[in-house]
Order: structure tokens, then C-alpha cells, then sequence
């Protein structure tokens, strides 16, 4: 359900966040090399101008593609900077939130006759082999709000990147016994298989596997509950 608030607020939201964006948009070629500073600083004007556009009824309601971008860069932008409050860099949601985000404050073209052709597809979305993945509450299996976003993300790009096959891997974190967690982890990525087949993908071109606990994104000690290793790995052939 989309949220529509009153015109005059959201305008204000929408005009002191949408500078940042710019300035963003200009650093794009220097965030590969910036500090965790300056890149969390970035990224979250990025998350601040999408989260703001997709609040404002001229966006929501306007006939063209920048509330869908919008909504793709709030996800992706949020999970970048998720990793980065850890001091963790995660290439392939900053690349996604750089690319939805420069499309989202994109000027609509003009009215045509004809209606224009859909914006051409960045590079960078079919960059490297792990396009998307998905984290999960505490000891659930149960994919989060977000996971359809994801899903369709990568569902959307599949053809035009040349994606024919699909592996999800499911992790825990070492918070209960390995053979709990193998079992989880399993659940976890056929839930999220579930939801790639809803998005469109053949449900035969998507296998699962399970690794429990053993391959963390963060290193912990036994019994210790990390958001980030609570995942769905999706990687693409």
C-alpha cells in the first residue's frame, strides 16, 4: 500500500532531499574509492532522497517510472547501508543503489505521440554474479517485506543480462546448534525460491542449497545472533 501524505509536506521532504541526490550523482565515479565515512554519508542522501520521493503524490502518482525506481533505490540504499554501519562495503547493493537512484531523478520526457522507450538497462545491474540477496529475522524462515522487491529486480533483469539459472544459498548465524541452522538455512531459501518463482523466474531454473553456519558474512563466536549472516545468498548463471 502506498502512503500519501499532503502535498505541501511532502514537497518540502522532496526539495531539501533531491540536492543531495545531485551531488551524489556527481561523485558516482568516486565512491569506489572513498572512506566508509564519506560512502555512508553518500549513500544515505541517496536513501533520503528516494525514501522522500516515494512518499510524494507527484512521484506516486505521476506516469512514468520514477516512483519504481524510487522504491528500488530505498531498498537498495537501505541495505548498503546496513553493511556500512559495520564498516562492511557491499558491492553489489551500492552499485544498485547508485544505478536506481540516478534513474529515479531522471526528468521524464515529454508527452509524445508515441510512448518513449523504456530507459536502457545499466551495466551495472548485471555486474558480477550476486545480484540480490535477502536477510531475515531471528530464528525465521519467513521472508522480510522487502524480499519482493528483490525478487523482482532481479526477475526484471534477467533476460536483458542473459541470466538463465539461479542459486539460492541459505546461512544462519551461530546462535542455536549446526544441525538447527542447516535446517534453517534450508527453509530460508526455499522461501525465497518461492518468491523469485512468484516474480516471474521458472521455478526450474532455481536450485537451493544450504550452508547453515559455516560460511558467516561476519565472524562470531559460537552463540552469537549477526543480522548479516542471517541470509539468502541469490547468484545467477
Amino acid at each position: 500500500m502506498r502512503i500519501r501524505l499532503a502535498l505541501p509536506v511532502m514537497a518540502t521532504c522532496l526539495a531539501a532531499a533531491l540536492p543531495g541526490v545531485a551531488q551524489a550523482q556527481a561523485n558516482t565515479d568516486g565512491l569506489a574509492g572513498a572512506d566508509v565515512g564519506t560512502l555512508r554519508s553518500e549513500i544515505g542522501q541517496r536513501y533520503d532522497a528516494a525514501l522522500a520521493a516515494t512518499l510524494d503524490p507527484s512521484v506516486v502518482n505521476a506516469d512514468d517510472s520514477r516512483f519504481t525506481w524510487a522504491s528500488e533505490a530505498k531498498v537498495q540504499c537501505g541495505i548498503a547501508l546496513g553493511f556500512l554501519k559495520s564498516g562492511t562495503r557491499d558491492q553489489t547493493s551500492i552499485a544498485k543503489c547508485q544505478m536506481a537512484s540516478d534513474l529515479m531523478t531522471r526528468q521524464p520526457a515529454p508527452q509524445q505521440a508515441a510512448p518513449p522507450p523504456p530507459p536502457p538497462l545499466s551495466t551495472q545491474a548485471c555486474r558480477g554474479d550476486l545480484p540480490g540477496m535477502v536477510f531475515f529475522d531471528f530464528d525465521s524462515a519467513v521472508p522480510p517485506a522487502d524480499a519482493g522487491q528483490t525478487a523482482d529486480f532481479v526477475a526484471r533483469n534477467a533476460g536483458p543480462c542473459g541470466w538463465s539459472s539461479f542459486t539460492l544459498t541459505g546461512h544462519a548465524d551461530r546462535s542455536g546448534s549446526e544441525a538447527y541452522n542447516i535446517d534453517l538455512s534450508r527453509r530460508r531459501a526455499e522461501a525465497v525460491a518461492s518468491v523469485l518463482a512468484s516474480a516471474g523466474l521458472p521455478r526450474a531454473s532455481i536450485t537451493t542449497d544450504a550452508k547453515g553456519e559455516q560460511q558467516p558474512r561476519v565472524p562470531t563466536a559460537d552463540g552469537v545472533r549477526e543480522p548479516q549472516n542471517r541470509r539468502v545468498e541469490i547468484t545467477v548463471r
